[in-house]
């Protein structure tokens, strides 16, 4: 389970959005010196970004709490985000090339598979039509505990799906 700090900003039936607590580790961000982490933050913007979760502890707005994801979560949304893409990539332009006798259709075949790869990847993750759900429950964060419950992250032998 990898585990992150989070604060509850919408609170729903079933899930809330959280923002997750920006921590470092020396405490020189914001500082005019340092590793560079600030400057790059400056330049790039360190922008939050609010995500779903699964309320399992019935956490209200302003809460802060541990939200969980599991590792193979992870791995399988890494495997979609970029292997698919590839092999669809990969399939166009072979098929382009054994069908069409122009280079031009072999890149424009490729451009069009690796297109057609991330569009299968959203609809997969995210839902088609009518029925989109944030992410399904399959690829959604856990909120595990209150942040006052522990004092740091810990890996916990917990996982979303049930399994072991």
């Amino acid at each position: 389970m990898i585990e992150e700090f989070a604060v509850v900003t919408k609170r729903f039936d079933d899930h809330v959005m959280l923002e997750i607590e920006r921590r470092t580790a020396c405490g020189l961000c914001g500082q005019k010196r340092g590793c560079g982490n600030a400057t790059w933050g400056r330049l790039l913007g360190h922008d939050s970004h609010e995500f779903a979760a699964d309320n399992a502890i019935n956490a209200n707005v302003g809460d802060s709490v541990v939200v969980g994801i599991d590792e193979r979560v992870v791995l399988s949304s890494a495997f979609y985000l970029y292997v698919v893409p590839l092999f669809t990539m990969l399939l166009a332009a072979v098929l382009a090339d054994a069908l069409l006798d122009n280079e031009l259709y072999v890149m424009l075949g490729a451009a069009l598979g690796l297109l057609l790869g991330f569009a299968w990847v959203k609809g997969h993750l995210v839902g088609f039509g009518r029925v989109k759900k944030p992410y399904g429950k399959k690829f959604r964060a856990v909120v595990l505990r209150h942040a006052g419950d522990t004092g740091s992250c810990e890996n916990s032998n917990q996982n979303i799906t049930g399994h072991d």
